[in-house]
């Protein structure tokens, strides 16, 4: 599936899937009925991504330690990734030595206008971050497009001083990577 696999800090921080990649065979997988005749194949099974998830959340463990955490949720788009990640840093924490508290609080944002991307950022839910002060924060997003938004929404989040910033992609679209850290930001 992915021959090459991205390395940051002597870690695999991802998958990266090729443009010629075929994908799987339909008869190897169950699916409902009804997307029949609407899948030639699948790409990314379900199971794979759980991996990385659990795999990101041994990473954030190990990158964090005791520290607690305040994780913001990107609305619409990453709410299950955020779910499941946040659910298998919870299982880790409670079957190890050290437990990271964490607080999930949401947040949208709007930057495109139809279906064209505009310059302007709206960020819904984040009008008042000052309790992100000194804070561990994990953005955790969906789908990473070309990293302005992102790096919008992180300018707005530094300017409440938060003690860290690192962010959680499940896929970046232009190098079709997906659950690994993403670099942006403060380190």
């Amino acid at each position: 599936m992915a021959d090459l696999a991205a390395r940051v800090e002597g870690r695999t921080e991802g998958i990266v899937i090729s443009d010629e990649w075929p994908g799987y065979s339909l008869d190897l997988f169950s699916y409902p009925a009804h997307y029949s005749g609407d899948l030639d194949c699948v790409i990314i099974p379900h199971g794979v991504i759980m991996d990385r998830t659990e795999r990101l959340a041994r990473n954030i463990m190990d990158d964090l330690g005791d520290h607690d955490i305040v994780v913001l949720c990107v609305l619409k788009g990453g709410y299950q990734f955020c779910a499941d990640l946040v659910d298998r840093i919870k299982v880790l924490s409670r079957n190890s030595d050290h437990t990271i508290p964490m607080r999930v609080h949401f947040i949208r944002l709007k930057s495109y206008l139809n279906d064209q991307s505009t310059e302007d950022l709206h960020i819904l839910g984040a009008e008042d971050l000052s309790f992100l002060a000194g804070k561990n924060v994990l953005i955790v997003e969906g789908i990473v497009g070309t990293g302005k938004t992102m790096k919008t929404l992180l300018k707005h989040v530094e300017a409440f001083k938060p003690k860290m910033i690192k962010v959680a992609g499940l896929r970046l679209r232009d190098t079709r990577s997906f659950c690994g850290w993403i670099r942006l930001g403060l380190q």
